[in-house]
């Protein structure tokens, strides 16, 4: 898949685009996405995801506390496992918008010779979200562009939405948000070389380092599955500060069932599955041990329930 992660590009080839933040990259992106894969097949054009970075919201700062389901490496990540031609990440800026709509499109179409665009029917960009998917079509009309408004995807009655999904993050609902991203909520990280008194445990851990924007379920155990090197390990993993040992910053700490390697700057990607218990703080190391061996036999019991993950993780994240 190639990146274009500046202003400074021009795709020669034709191309059939999708626009959006596609944090989450839920069932609604996954329409858009393969509704221009298909027309990319048809026309022998080149599949193009354009996104934006920083997120509009993280820009102006519009929500206390946001948090990106995606970082940019997971999004890359995803959109070449599902068989993305091209991403552009484009720099989100105030100059961009600020851009009139048609001022946009122009740039759009300049930029990735575009042939077919394919929307959210609920889409709007643009100074003041002045723009939306009729005035695409209206614009795509003058230029030659085939505009194409998707309908969003429901799921039990209620639209599938990158803020339906936070939301369900936020409440440690993972096998429902597994549901609406087809894929279970993860983190891609490299392992940092933490205090090391899970060896002392009988339960040595990884502990992954996330970007600071993004967006972690509540502090607690959960059950896991950990991919790394081609391979899938079932897991469990505590999101939280570890208050038994007074610990104050938050850490992903994962125990990988089986495994022992020593993988200290290697990257791994850790999918959460189900909530298994609040994190708690313990009288002794001896009842944090009892617990965790516990937990650890919920989680192979219910790791029977769980579906494989949706994508193949391997080593090159």
């Amino acid at each position: 898949m190639i990146v274009y992660e500046t202003t400074d590009f021009k795709i020669e080839e034709p191309t059939a685009v999708t626009l959006g933040n596609f944090d989450g990259i839920h069932l609604g992106h996954q329409k858009l996405i393969s509704t221009v894969k298909e027309y990319a097949k048809r026309d022998n054009l080149k599949s193009v995801v354009f996104s934006f970075y920083p997120h509009p919201v993280t820009f102006f700062k519009t929500k206390e506390n946001f948090g990106t389901m995606l970082d940019t490496e997971e999004k890359k990540f995803v959109l070449e496992s599902i068989g993305v031609d091209i991403l552009v990440q484009y720099p989100f800026t105030a100059d961009f918008a600020a851009l009139l709509p048609e001022v946009f499109f122009d740039m759009l179409v300049e930029k990735t010779n575009c042939k077919v665009l394919v929307v959210g029917e609920n889409y709007f960009f643009g100074r003041n979200k002045a723009g939306d998917a009729a005035i695409l079509k209206e614009l795509g009309e003058k230029r030659g562009v085939h505009v194409i408004a998707i309908p969003s995807v429901e799921m039990d009655g209620e639209r599938v939405s990158s803020t339906r999904v936070r939301s369900l993050i936020k409440q440690a609902d993972m096998e429902e948000v597994y549901k609406l991203l087809n894929k279970p909520y993860f983190v891609i990280g490299r392992v940092a070389e933490g205090e090391k008194r899970g060896r002392t445990l009988n339960f040595p851990t990884i502990n992954i380092i996330t970007p600071k924007e993004k967006l972690l379920p509540p502090n607690g155990v959960y059950l896991t599955r950990t991919a790394y090197d081609g391979k899938l390990y079932l897991s469990m993993t505590n999101v939280g500060v570890c208050p038994t040992f007074a610990g104050s910053e938050r850490r992903v700490e994962t125990h990988i069932f089986d495994f022992d390697e020593d993988i200290y700057g290697a990257k791994a990607v850790v999918g959460f599955y189900k909530w298994l218990r609040q994190e708690q703080v313990f009288s002794s190391p001896e009842a944090l041990k009892a617990r965790l061996e516990t937990d650890k036999k919920l989680a192979v019991g219910l790791s029977k329930d769980i579906k494989d993950m949706e994508y193949r993780f391997n080593a090159n994240v």
